[in-house]
């Protein structure tokens, strides 16, 4: 491969990674201009190389390779806050830019401008729309995973026995307890036992049974429950 011909497709590459960055910049995600731009490049610096050292067989590999490697990039970018999911736009933009960049790298030039636009285009254009539908309420369905919260305030000496009714209570349904903490409460000898419990579909009814029964112990102060909404980032 000539000299010049390396130059122009990672420069290409260069270039329309930028361009696809300049929109995540504006909006100041966390993968803006110079990390879209570096990683389209990366992606055609690979590309070149795979086609310098063996020109048809062996490519193949590397550029899988590369496919993988920015992928682990990605998942990097992605994060988990609570409830809230965020990164996954800025996760996907990145595997994009590095598919942008190998077009480049491997020559095919309007595959790659048009991936390019295609990946603005995407964050322009259905954005709004996405914002739109975000605003029609969805109940969770039938075979979605829904994660509940219950919180028991109860006299400190009782704590045991407070957390072992609620997991044989727990025991005799479908629900799965994913965590069980006890900590001090707001009132003087009174502590609060907090369950993170994950059901399949919705189970509000199980869970309000559940809180029901542990009120009418004489111990309880407090009983209550919450059904926790899985949030993904809105960008």
């Amino acid at each position: 491969m000539d000299f010049r011909i390396f130059a122009f497709r990672t420069a290409l590459a260069l270039i329309l990674g930028a361009l696809i960055g300049l929109e995540r910049q504006w909006r100041q995600r966390t993968a803006g201009l110079r990390t879209n731009a570096l990683v389209a490049a990366g992606a055609a610096f690979f590309a070149t190389l795979a086609f310098k050292i063996e020109p048809v067989h062996g490519s193949q590999q590397i550029l899988a390779n590369v496919i993988s490697g920015v992928g682990f990039l990605g998942a990097g970018a992605i994060l988990r806050d609570g409830a809230s999911v965020r990164g996954l736009n800025t996760a996907a933009t990145l595997w994009c830019a590095a598919a942008v960049g190998l077009f480049s790298g491997c020559g095919y030039y309007q595959e790659a401008g048009t991936a390019a636009l295609m990946v603005i285009g995407a964050h322009l254009i259905l954005r709004p729309i996405g914002r739109l539908l975000q605003r029609t309420p969805i109940s969770p369905d039938e075979d979605s995973d829904c994660t509940y919260e219950v919180s028991v305030v109860c006299r400190s000496l009782d704590e045991q026995r407070i957390r072992t009714t609620l997991l044989h209570a727990l025991s005799n349904t479908s629900l799965r307890l994913r965590s069980l903490l006890s900590r001090d409460a707001e009132t003087m000898d009174a502590l609060e036992v907090r369950a993170e419990i994950q059901a399949t579909g919705k189970a509000d009814q199980a869970l309000e049974e559940i809180v029901g029964r542990l009120c009418l112990d004489a111990s309880v102060s407090a009983a209550s429950w919450e059904r926790q909404q899985l949030v993904l980032e809105r960008e």
